[in-house]
């Protein structure tokens, strides 16, 4: 029998792993920093899995800009309240 391809799951599992001594290499708020950055791939795998990119890197750094972007466009809607707030006392 042949052998099967992984899953994006199991690749992207894999992946992590091999980063594991750039992770242990960090400190303070770089190594929160990384591990938020892979969970924002595990937590968007799903859709990285169906984006069947031929480099698996590709979907993990689109999944952390989603990430990152979504962060962002929360801080501009909680400072654009807390703008409306203050311009209204």
């Amino acid at each position: 029998m042949g052998r099967t391809v992984p899953s994006y799951r199991q690749a992207l599992e894999a992946e992590i792993r091999r980063w594991e001594g750039f992770r242990k290499a960090l400190r303070g708020k770089d190594f929160e920093a990384f591990d938020n950055m892979m969970k924002a791939c595990r937590i968007h795998a799903s859709a990285a899995g169906m984006a069947t990119r031929p480099v698996l890197t590709e979907a993990m750094f689109m999944s952390i800009l989603l990430s990152q972007q979504k962060e962002l466009m929360e801080m501009r809607e909680r400072l654009e309240r807390l703008e409306k707030q203050l311009r209204q006392t």
